[in-house]
């Protein structure tokens, strides 16, 4: 049996939405283990003294594993 928790976590860039979703996942992936699926929930940008912030909230799911199951790091949903 397989059991998944999903946080919702923000990141942001001065780059793009999709730095700002990448830096959410190498963050997250210090600290939760068995990341899974990271979701893009919203989108915004927002303007700080005249220059734009892309801001990305993102859904990650991580696997809780037990302790007779085998670790399966990677992507995708097994």
């Amino acid at each position: 049996m397989s059991v998944y928790k999903f946080v919702e976590l923000v990141g942001a860039s001065p780059k793009s939405w999709e730095d700002a979703a990448l830096n959410v996942v190498e963050v997250a992936g210090k600290s939760l283990e068995n990341l899974r699926i990271a979701e893009v929930v919203r989108q915004d940008l927002v303007i700080a003294e005249g220059t734009p912030i892309f801001r990305v909230r993102l859904n990650v799911s991580f696997k809780y594993i037990h302790e007779d199951e085998e670790v399966n790091v990677g992507w995708g949903v097994s």
